[in-house]
């Protein structure tokens, strides 16, 4: 069963370093939750360290120059590492061929342009027609306001039927934009593997993305970490999988689900949401504060 705590401070003082979420624990997309803010900068206050660990399908200093226009103090965090990054890496290591056919808005633009320093030498990726391409690159879709997985039907299964690879940037399947919610880069992977083609992918809860967090930390193998999200198909399963505690924040993607006040989930529902969906995270709340 999760222990539903009020605050960050009951039980900061157990761990080192927290793996923070963004979008729907430090902010909604639109405006920055002044309560989570102020919960990290007493942690670090404290001693701690913070990595903001997102699914942003752009290199970290995107994520960054968008934390500054919602006016996130940079004492809230040490560094912030995105599903980019991770992905970024595989792409120029040729994961999915040096051809590809990229599936993204203007805003993802430096997944592509903003080379990192070791792959200034690497092979060019070029974006090519789907009927050129050795793979496909998604990082989210072309239009997320206005289109679904299924707007894509056609030409995926000729990427099924050429054998594409796609590389996802984004294992998030939906996102809560103020009150729109948008479809991401993972539903339009997980609609590939669902016509039979072949998706990789680098974010939470996949271990790339954790790797790298520790490594630009300077992580030992015994730091004490826990890690706070609302994605109960990326933030809970990524933490277990690397052994590391939770925080499962319930009044993000969920916040219908366990009562009628989001500040404070009803423990019997949550403990049947939860066990329907086989995560037991250590510790739940409603809002992060």
């Amino acid at each position: 069963m999760t222990q539903i705590i009020s605050s960050l401070a009951e039980v900061a003082l157990n761990y080192d370093v927290l793996f923070c979420d963004l979008w729907g624990c430090l902010h909604n997309g639109v405006e920055a939750y002044p309560a989570a803010v102020a919960a990290l900068r007493d942690f670090r206050a404290g001693g701690g360290r913070v990595v903001l660990l997102t699914n942003a399908p752009r290199p970290w200093r995107y994520v960054v120059d968008q934390l500054d226009r919602m006016a996130v103090p940079r004492d809230a965090w040490d560094v912030v590492v995105s599903s980019g990054d991770a992905a970024q890496d595989a792409m120029f290591a040729g994961a999915v061929g040096r051809k590809v056919w990229a599936v993204m808005m203007a805003k993802d633009e430096g997944f592509f342009s903003d080379i990192p320093p070791e792959w200034q030498d690497a092979e060019p990726i070029q974006r090519v027609a789907l009927d050129e391409a050795e793979g496909i690159v998604c990082t989210g879709l072309f239009d997320e306001v206005n289109e679904t997985p299924e707007d894509y039907r056609a030409p995926l299964m000729l990427a099924r039927e050429r054998g594409l690879k796609l590389l996802c940037a984004n294992p998030d399947v939906v996102v809560d934009l103020g009150e729109t919610r948008l479809y991401c880069a993972g539903a339009l992977a997980e609609f590939y593997e669902s016509l039979g083609g072949t998706s990789l992918y680098f974010g939470k809860p996949h271990p790339p993305i954790y790797d790298l967090a520790r490594r630009r930390l300077g992580l030992g193998d015994d730091a004490r970490i826990l890690a706070v999200g609302d994605g109960i198909a990326t933030d809970i399963p990524g933490a277990a999988g690397e052994g590391i505690d939770a925080l499962f924040v319930t009044g993000g993607l969920a916040f219908d689900q366990f009562g009628d006040d989001v500040e404070n989930p009803l423990q019997e529902k949550l403990d049947e949401w939860l066990a329907m969906r086989g995560h037991a995270p250590r510790y739940s709340i409603g809002r992060l504060r």
